[in-house]
């Protein structure tokens, strides 16, 4: 009786530990304000935390989200980051946020948050929007928002945004990391540093390899 006792608790104890590893740690202190003096901190979850009792307000503050941003580049948008890197007290809450601004007819072009999900809002404008579900039925989610809309893109899945309008658009969007990471998906295939090989991508998206060679000599801008 006690082996299957210890089996259950085993069992329940690992499917707890697969739970938790699918999202950022959850914070065993009340904040860690991320620094990266190491002679100073102590190291959680990837940054350095600073002595508590030296935290101000400033460590969990950010300003200028509200301020429109340059969307004249090759895809007409814009990404604003609010992550760890811009408040040092997002480190171990597993939060950020991000401002995207829009030309009209401007995209936030295919590309994935390999860390975290994602759930946006239109402030103003009108997006289509939709994210691919993986192989291998790679089926197509889409809608097209309106102010005051919301959309939720799932983990690791491709997801997109585009401008169907004929003036500018603003959305925001949380998700749940506070360091999401983002991997657009043609500078990833074609902008990569070293060119992955020509023959690789002709084969895998079965173009004839000047097309491959003329799309990895573009520039691919990046919007964040």
């Amino acid at each position: 009786m006690k082996a299957v006792n210890f089996l259950v608790v085993f069992v329940l104890l690992a499917l707890a530990s697969s739970f938790a590893s699918a999202s950022d740690p959850s914070p065993l202190q009340d904040f860690c304000i991320a620094i990266d003096d190491y002679k100073n901190g102590v190291f959680v979850n990837g940054k350095f935390c600073k002595d508590p009792k030296l935290a101000t307000p400033d460590d969990f503050f950010f300003s200028g989200l509200n301020i429109p941003r340059n969307t004249s580049n090759p895809v007409g948008s814009t990404v604003t980051p609010v992550n760890v890197a811009q408040i040092a007290g997002l480190n171990t809450l597993g939060v950020s946020l991000v401002r995207i601004d829009y030309a009209p007819y401007g995209q936030n072009p295919p590309h994935t948050h390999p860390r975290a999900s994602e759930i946006l809002v239109v402030q103003e404008g009108t997006l289509y929007v939709g994210f691919v579900t993986s192989n291998p039925d790679n089926k197509l989610f889409t809608k097209i928002l309106n102010k005051g809309d919301v959309f939720v893109f799932p983990i690791g899945l491709i997801h997109f945004q585009f401008n169907i309008g004929k003036t500018n658009a603003v959305a925001f969007a949380g998700l749940s990391s506070q360091n999401p990471g983002v991997i657009s998906i043609a500078n990833a295939v074609f902008g990569s540093d070293p060119p992955i090989d020509p023959d690789v991508l002709a084969r895998a998206f079965q173009l004839d390899q000047k097309v491959v060679k003329s799309l990895q000599a573009k520039f691919w801008w990046d919007n964040n």
